[in-house]
Formats: structure tokens, sequence, C-alpha cells
């Protein structure tokens, strides 16, 4: 899958209150393959920062410092947060995003490969990787992927598309309801 997205310029996300488009042009796509971050199961890249554009709403809480923050929804421009918005720890979540300029910018987006996990647990190290799954963490990217955006916070962030969305790649659909449709 990352030999596939080598060298591709855009991704568009759409899902249950989701149509998110963003920039991985001259981003480089990291497997998570066994060898760190254990458990591992997921693809990852750092975005263009200023690249995000429309709005997400996570399946998940989203979980940080030992805090959840439920029905989490972000609307971006231009790659920042504009507008943010929460079920439930909505005055938390919005604090998050102040932390620093950077905690508005996404630091990465990923897609968990790892159909042994199933179920969302409140541990981000299994949750993150969840088969079916793709997350973004506002703040902090991975340089070793061209990321750029710097923050004090990393704060990744699940949508489930198992049952339903899609995922375009330079207007090529390459995932549905939770699963890679082109062969790699």
């Amino acid at each position: 899958v990352i030999d596939y997205l080598q060298g591709k310029e855009r991704v568009h996300i759409i899902g249950p209150d989701t149509d998110l488009t963003l920039s991985i042009a001259g981003r480089t796509f990291i497997n998570s393959d066994g060898r760190h971050n254990m458990p591992s199961g997921e693809i990852f890249t750092g975005p263009v920062e200023d690249s995000a554009e429309g709005y997400v709403h996570f399946s998940f809480p989203a979980v940080i410092r030992g805090r959840e923050v439920e029905d989490v929804r972000l609307w971006f421009e231009k790659g920042k947060v504009v507008r943010a918005t929460a079920g439930k720890g909505e005055a938390f979540l919005l604090k998050m995003l102040d932390t620093d300029e950077g905690a508005r910018y996404l630091g990465e987006f990923a897609i968990g490969t790892n159909t042994g996990i199933t179920r969302f647990t409140r541990n981000i190290l299994f949750d993150e990787k969840i088969g079916g799954t793709f997350h973004l963490a506002v703040g902090a990217g991975y340089p070793e992927t061209g990321s750029r955006n710097q923050s004090s916070i990393h704060w990744d962030m699940i949508c489930d598309l198992r049952q339903g969305g899609e995922i375009y790649v330079d207007d090529v659909l390459i995932y549905k309801d939770g699963k890679f449709v082109l062969e790699f």
C-alpha cells in the first residue's frame, strides 16, 4: 500500500458527517510493520500542513492525558482547525487545540490495518490500529514523513469506516467500508 501511495498528491475521505481533503504531495508513508510502536498495524504520513479542507466527525472518544472527549467534530480551512465541537469535554478539546500554534494543524493521517484489533479499548496504542479505521492527529508530526508541524501535543482521533466510508487517493477509490479495494 505504501508503495502505491508514493508520489500521490491528494486524499479525500468521505464518511458519516465527514468530507475531508488533504495533501500528501511530497510526503512519505511509513508502514508500522512490527518493528516499533507495538502492537503494529497502520500506515501513516504527515499531511501538508496547510492542506486540510472540510470536516470530520470522529466515531470513538478522543482520549489523551487520562481525559476522554466524546463526539468530536473538527472543521478545517487551509489546514487549520477553525471550529471544534464535542458532545462531552468540549472545553477540554478547545483548551488542547489552543495549546500552541501547531495544535490546530494535522501532524498525522493514518489508516489502521490490524484486523486482529476489532474493538475500541481506550488504549491508543491499540485503538489507532483497528482495521477498518483511519485516524488523524492534531499537533506534532513525524519528521521522517516530511511533516514540519511542531506542537507540544500529538492527539490521535479515530474514525470508523467499517459501516460506511470511502478514501480516494488522486480521485481513485482505494478504501471502502473499512477495506482496501485495490489489489496491491
